[in-house]
């Protein structure tokens, strides 16, 4: 599949069918994760991959799945038949970013930004386009709609759990209410050399001897 494809067809799915997931392909999808970059090759994230029922229902549970439910919506945590757990350690930034090759005169980096959490939304994002690529369907639950995971899966205390993403051949689900909000017009969240910029102009066309432009071969 193009990537361009991938990024067109990936939404947030809530519903699935029974069918599992092929063993090699949630491998491959939740390895993604781990493909994704990585600040100072930190490598700080780490997945949990669930297919076993009684711990999806439990980790349903956990997300107070009953109430969702009975607001209208399908069971898609118990529902779909996999989860992928993606867990991100900020301790292993601090490690790494200790290390000669990365300290300063003053030691270690003021963080401006936190790594941890830009690794962890690449990785994220890795696993919701493998999904696709592998014609899957993908869903996302964020660590503040659920209960103790770290408990529950047995997780370090050093790695914090940022969600859980549901994965399984897609069926009919309610589309969600935030899509009502659209999309954000183009100019006002793509700016050009500064906030606010316009695109460049186009450079001008140059005319071939013959008066016809000259289309570029492709790269062979």
């Amino acid at each position: 599949m193009e990537f361009s494809d991938a990024l067109r067809r990936r939404r947030m799915v809530r519903n699935y069918r029974p069918r599992p997931v092929d063993p090699d392909t949630l491998e491959r999808v939740a390895a993604a994760a781990l493909r994704a970059p990585s600040a100072g090759n930190t490598q700080g994230l780490a997945v949990v991959v669930v297919t076993e029922p009684e711990q999806r229902r439990r980790i349903a549970v956990s997300a107070g799945e009953e109430d969702y439910v009975a607001a209208g919506f399908d069971p898609w945590i118990s529902r779909a038949p996999a989860h992928i757990v993606l867990c991100v350690s900020e301790e292993a930034y601090h490690r790494r970013y200790r290390m000669d090759d990365k300290v300063g005169v003053d030691g270690e980096i003021e963080w401006p930004v936190p790594y941890w959490w830009v690794d962890a939304g690449a990785g994220l994002m890795a696993i919701l386009l493998a999904a696709v690529d592998a014609g899957l369907a993908a869903g996302f639950l964020g660590s503040h709609a659920l209960g103790d995971l770290r408990l529950l899966l047995g997780i370090p205390a050093e790695h914090t759990p940022i969600g859980v993403v549901t994965l399984g051949h897609p069926a009919p689900d309610r589309r969600s209410s935030s899509l009502d909000l659209g999309r954000r017009p183009r100019d006002q969240v793509l700016h050009w050399g500064r906030w606010g910029g316009e695109p460049p102009p186009l450079p001008p066309e140059t005319p071939t001897a013959g008066g016809c432009n000259e289309i570029a071969a492709p790269d062979t």
